[in-house]
C-alpha cells in the first residue's frame, strides 16, 4: 500500500530522483523522462475522461487504462531483477495488453471505414483522446531508445504502449460519432488553392 503523508521532501533540489530501487538519477535520465511521459498521457487521458458524459463504457475502459499506466510507470521506475527472495515486483503484462487488444476489435467494427487519414478534431472528447495517444507514441519512442540502452526493460511495456497508441486511436473516431464526424484530411488541399489564386 502506497501511504503519502508529506508533498516536498526537497530530497530532488539537487535534480535527482529515487527510482523503486538503485541509485538515484538525475531528472534528465532516459528512464526518468519515460515515466514522466507516461505520466503526461496519463493527464491527457484524465482530461478526456471529463467529457465522457453520455458515453459511460468509455469512461471506464479509459479509467482501466489510466490504472494500467500507473502499473507501467511502476515497471520504468523499477530497473533491474529482483534480489533473491525479494517479491516479485509489478510489472506490465501481456494479459493486459490482450485486454487492450479486445477493446481494439470490439469498438473498431462499428467505425466507419477510413478513406483518408484522420486530422485530431471533431468533439473535444475526441480530441483530447488525440492528445493522449500522441503522447503515448512520444513515450513509445523513448522506451525504445531507453531498451537499446538498458536491456533490462520489460518488453511488454514497449508493446502496451504501441497498442494502447491505437486504442486511443479508435476510441478517438468512437467519439466522433463512431467516425461520421471524423475530420479527413485532404492532400495538398490548400496549397493548391493557392495555386489556382496565383
Amino acid at each position: 500500500m502506497v501511504k503519502l503523508n508529506k508533498i516536498y521532501t526537497k530530497t530532488g533540489d539537487d535534480g535527482t530522483t529515487g527510482l523503486v530501487r538503485g541509485p538515484r538519477r538525475s531528472k534528465a535520465d532516459l528512464r526518468v523522462e519515460c515515466f514522466g511521459t507516461v505520466d503526461e498521457a496519463n493527464s491527457f487521458i484524465g482530461m478526456a475522461r471529463l467529457h465522457t458524459g453520455s458515453m459511460p463504457k468509455l469512461d471506464r475502459l479509459l479509467a482501466r487504462v489510466q490504472n494500467d499506466l500507473f502499473d507501467l510507470g511502476s515497471d520504468l521506475a523499477t530497473p533491474g531483477a529482483d534480489p533473491a527472495g525479494a517479491p516479485p515486483s509489478l510489472r506490465i503484462t501481456a494479459q493486459q495488453t490482450a485486454w487492450i487488444e479486445e477493446q481494439i476489435d470490439h469498438y473498431n467494427e462499428g467505425l466507419k471505414p477510413l478513406t483518408s487519414f484522420v486530422l485530431p478534431g471533431g468533439t473535444p472528447l475526441s480530441v483530447a483522446l488525440h492528445l493522449g495517444r500522441t503522447v503515448t507514441r512520444r513515450a513509445e519512442r523513448l522506451v525504445v531508445e531507453l531498451i537499446a540502452a538498458e536491456p533490462d526493460v520489460n518488453n511488454a511495456v514497449l508493446v502496451y504502449l504501441n497498442r494502447l497508441s491505437d486504442l486511443l486511436f479508435v476510441m478517438a473516431r468512437v467519439a466522433n460519432a463512431n467516425g461520421d464526424s471524423d475530420v479527413l484530411w485532404t492532400p495538398g488541399k490548400f496549397g493548391h488553392e493557392g495555386q489556382s489564386r496565383g
